[in-house]
């Protein structure tokens, strides 16, 4: 046991033993402490265990190697360093959600470099780095490579700032590399270089996702490094490796339980498609497929003997057809997560109703969500025809341009055990289409069907009665999602007032103003945070919010050219580190 721990716990011991200690419930021995806190890996069960008393408060201070920081602006580096000795592992998140949808100016902030400054002095030994939303340059990267000797895992997801320059340091220098994992960022790509950059002695990679980048690797040191790796589980590619390319891969690791596919598009000869078809049947264990960009009927059946142990495939970025979609699915009785493009249209999804009894999540997305012919795509019947079929269905997010009331109150009949339900009407505003209705008493149904929902994108026309529906009945929801919706500052206020486990509200497009964020005061506290934008909220209203909750970071973003007296962008979140000091001009925080 720790020697500082042990300290921590003798003098914890000495004052529960006095008259005034009222802790004494909770004292075990060091030992059976210390086994209770390795059994839990969830950050939000240890968050709270270090509530429980001082002992344990200390106790799980010493012990934890893990760290979630869910906004990187709640806290600073300095207060994390403080708090926690031990850290061998960062998950870092960084830029409100809407800055996926290009709301969130560039150079508003995020940076991570003060982050890891921090970190080499107070954690030589970090291993894992994770970021999200995070802004990090190649200097970062070099820095993060030369900095930590026993570095192995970096994920990046939806970062900007760097180029694959700041790659070839962390193939470098990184010797014990088990992850690199690179996704839908916006990295200048500028060759597939990095990947010649690994020693010829690397043989650790266990995860290596490169599928976002763009440019061709080189082919010969990507073979040679998954020759090495012989514990490699999980290879995503870009789009420039071809099907002969790949069936040599796949030759060389037919170990992996994840694949990201290259390009599907090339002309085989039947000897490359008969070894392309023997190499697929190789992968006893595949559980998981993505890529597959430009896939045809022509070269699908190649995939087959591989869908058996399939749980989860993802399809957004191959625009299938129905009856492509149905010959897959055929073949994938196993599938608890599916991915695809509204390409399928509703007559694919009546296959995967048939099909995958065992769905638990399926997730539509729109192949061009700017077009205006509503005869392609998926609507309510398609969602209908899954919901009938997959009953384990929890998990939706489903893009189309119509909806009925009476089909989303079917379909949480079918289906009332959705922890999330995010439909999105691409057409802003849209009515019921049969009844020319407000789809209030679609969302309505959800939240009274579906009691243990924790996150709820809204959309279509809506009026205050969808959020008081939400208030009413959502006791469970974490995060909720608004656009274009809503009549008045009422329903934002029953939404605050009535659903007391909420931690993020994204709002934007959407008639609320003063009267709205003023009804969360005592709500933001509890919260992780709040965005509006192109709503109707004044400066006045949100310096009085920072007045009244000096705890709260309450940020502005002005638009150019907009009225001095509005507050066009409008970020409010909770944090122990007071005003961040790398603001931009643009952002003012109250």
């Amino acid at each position: 046991m720790d020697p500082k721990l042990k300290k921590t716990k003798d003098s914890s011991s000495n004052s529960a033993n006095s008259p005034d200690s009222t802790h004494s419930s909770f004292l075990f021995p060091d030992e059976v402490l210390e086994r209770v806190l390795s059994l839990l890996h969830s950050h939000k069960d240890r968050s709270s265990v270090s509530l429980v008393c001082k002992d344990w408060y200390n106790a799980e201070r010493w012990t934890r190697t893990k760290l979630f920081i869910g906004n990187c602006y709640s806290v600073s580096p300095e207060i994390v360093a403080r708090r926690f000795p031990r850290i061998k592992s960062v998950t870092l998140k960084g830029k409100p959600r809407f800055s996926d949808f290009n709301l969130v100016p560039q150079y508003w902030g995020a940076d991570v470099h003060s982050w890891l400054v921090m970190f080499a002095k107070v954690y030589p030994f970090l291993e894992e780095l994770r970021l999200k939303r995070m802004t990090l340059s190649d200097e970062s990267l070099k820095f993060l490579a030369t900095s930590f000797p026993g570095f192995k895992a970096l994920s990046l997801l939806s970062c900007d700032g760097f180029s694959t320059d700041g790659l070839k340091a962390i193939a470098t220098h990184c010797k014990n590399l088990t992850e690199l994992d690179i996704q839908e960022n916006g990295i200048d790509d500028f060759g597939g270089g990095w990947l010649s950059c690994f020693s010829e002695n690397c043989s650790s990679l266990e995860v290596l996702n490169f599928a976002s980048l763009s440019s061709d690797v080189s082919f010969d040191a990507l073979e040679k490094l998954v020759r090495r790796c012989k514990s490699l589980r999980i290879l995503k590619v870009n789009k420039s490796i071809s099907l002969d390319q790949l069936q040599q891969l796949l030759v060389q690791a037919p170990q992996l339980i994840e694949l990201g596919t290259g390009s599907f598009q090339q002309e085989l000869t039947p000897r490359q498609y008969e070894d392309l078809e023997t190499a697929f049947s190789n992968c006893k264990n595949l559980q998981t497929l993505s890529g597959l960009w430009e896939a045809t009927s022509l070269h699908l059946p190649v995939l087959y003997a591989a869908c058996a142990s399939l749980t989860f495939l993802n399809l957004s970025y191959a625009t299938l057809r129905s009856d492509e979609l149905a010959k897959l699915v055929a073949h994938s009785p196993n599938l608890r997560r599916l991915w695809v493009l509204d390409t399928v249209e509703d007559k694919g999804l009546e296959t995967v109703g048939s099909s995958c009894p065992l769905l638990e999540e399926l997730r539509v997305y729109p192949a061009d969500p700017f077009e205006l012919d509503l005869h392609h795509g998926v609507t309510e019947a398609g969602f209908l025809a899954v919901s009938h079929g997959c009953r384990k269905l929890h998990y939706v997010l489903y893009f189309c341009r119509q909806m009925t009331n009476a089909a989303v109150a079917t379909i949480v009949q079918n289906c009332p055990d959705f922890t999330h339900f995010r439909l999105c009407i691409m057409n802003p505003g849209e009515p019921d289409y049969l009844t020319n209705e407000p789809m209030d008493e679609a969302f309505g149904a959800v939240v009274k069907t579906c009691t243990n929902l924790q996150r709820l994108a809204v959309s279509g026309l809506l009026t205050d009665l969808t959020f008081e529906y939400i208030g009413r009945y959502a006791k469970n929801l974490e995060t909720l999602s608004v656009a274009f919706a809503g009549s008045s500052d009422r329903g934002m206020q029953c939404v605050l007032q009535g659903c007391p486990k909420l931690r993020k509200l994204e709002i934007r497009d959407s008639p609320f103003g003063n009267a709205a964020l003023l009804s969360g005061v005592e709500k933001y506290e509890t919260m992780r945070s709040l965005w509006m934008s192109a709503c109707n909220v004044t400066m006045s209203a949100c310096r009085l919010l920072a007045k009244d909750m000096p705890r709260l970071n309450v940020e502005v973003m002005r638009d150019e050219g907009s009225d001095d007296r509005q507050a066009d962008k409008v970020y409010v979140y909770r944090s122990v580190a007071g005003p961040r000091r790398d603001a931009p001009p643009f952002v003012l925080t109250l």
